[in-house]
C-alpha cells in the first residue's frame, strides 16, 4: 500500500505536491468513490484511481544509462533553449537525471522515473561512490593530492575524504581520477580550484559499480534487471521492481 499521492506521481499526472492539490481539490476518485484526504493509502495494483474522470496508468519503470557529452544541460527542459538530457534520451516515459553534471561536464548520468530509487541512491547516509577523471592545468604536486584525499575546504564547509589516482602530469596539465561520495554543487571543480589547478576537462566515469563501458557521448542504453536490483540494494531499498 503507498500513498494516493505518491502513486499519482508516479503514473505521471503531475508533481507530488500538484498531486496533492488535485486531491484535496476533489479531482480524485479510488474506487468511484472522491478522495480528499492526503494521508490515504491505496494499491496500485488493484484499485481504480481515477483523475477528473480518467482512469491513471501505471507507468513502467525504467532505468537510462547516459554518456553524457559536454555543452547538453541536465534538466528536462531550459528556458534559454539549450540542449537537454531529455533532447537526446526520448522515451515515452518520463524521466528525470539522478542528480547533477553541469554543463562543461561529461559522462555517465542515470535517469529514471523511479522516484524512490532515485531518492535512495542521492541519500547522503548510503554514500555513493563517484569517480570522476579530472584533467588540470599545472603539474599538480603530491602534496595537492593529498589535500584532495583528506579533505578541502570549501566555502559550504570541509568535504569528506576522496579517493585520487593520478594517472599522468607534466608541467603544463595533469591527469587523474578522484572518487567522492558527497553531491554538493561543482564540487569536484571547486575542490581542483582550492588545490591551485583548475579543471580543464571533468568526466564522471563510474557511479555506484555502473561504468561508460563501450558507450561514445550523446549514446545511451537501459540498464539490467541485474543492474537494477543491485543498485536497490546500494540505495537500501529491500525489494526492486521487475520489468
Amino acid at each position: 500500500m503507498e500513498r494516493l499521492q505518491k502513486v499519482l506521481a508516479r503514473a505521471g499526472v503531475a508533481s507530488r505536491r500538484k498531486c496533492e492539490e488535485l486531491i484535496v481539490a476533489g479531482k480524485v476518485t479510488v474506487n468511484g468513490q472522491v478522495v480528499r484526504e492526503l494521508g490515504m493509502k491505496v494499491d496500485p495494483e488493484r484499485d481504480r484511481i481515477a483523475v477528473d474522470g480518467k482512469l491513471i496508468e501505471q507507468e513502467r519503470k525504467v532505468y537510462v544509462l547516459l554518456n553524457k557529452p559536454t555543452g547538453v544541460v541536465t534538466t528536462a527542459s531550459d528556458p534559454r533553449g539549450r540542449r537537454t538530457v531529455l533532447d537526446i534520451v526520448q522515451i515515452k516515459e518520463r524521466v528525470f537525471p539522478v542528480g547533477r553534471l553541469d554543463m562543461n561536464t561529461s559522462g555517465l548520468l542515470l535517469l529514471t522515473n523511479d522516484g524512490e530509487l532515485a531518492n535512495g541512491l542521492m541519500h547522503p547516509r548510503h554514500e555513493v561512490e563517484k569517480r570522476y577523471r579530472a584533467e588540470v592545468k599545472g603539474e599538480i604536486s603530491e602534496h595537492a593530492l593529498s589535500r584532495l584525499e583528506k579533505g578541502v575546504l570549501l566555502e559550504d564547509g570541509l568535504t569528506a575524504p576522496a579517493k585520487v589516482k593520478l594517472i599522468r602530469r607534466t608541467p603544463e596539465r595533469s591527469l587523474f581520477d578522484i572518487t567522492i561520495h558527497e553531491g554538493r554543487n561543482r564540487q569536484v571543480r571547486r575542490m581542483c580550484e582550492a588545490v591551485g589547478h583548475p579543471v580543464i576537462k571533468l568526466q564522471r566515469v563510474q557511479l555506484a559499480f555502473l561504468t561508460l563501458g563501450v558507450l561514445r557521448p550523446g549514446s545511451w542504453r537501459m540498464l539490467t534487471q541485474r543492474e537494477v536490483d543491485r543498485l536497490y540494494e546500494i540505495a537500501g531499498i529491500a525489494n526492486g521492481h521487475s520489468f
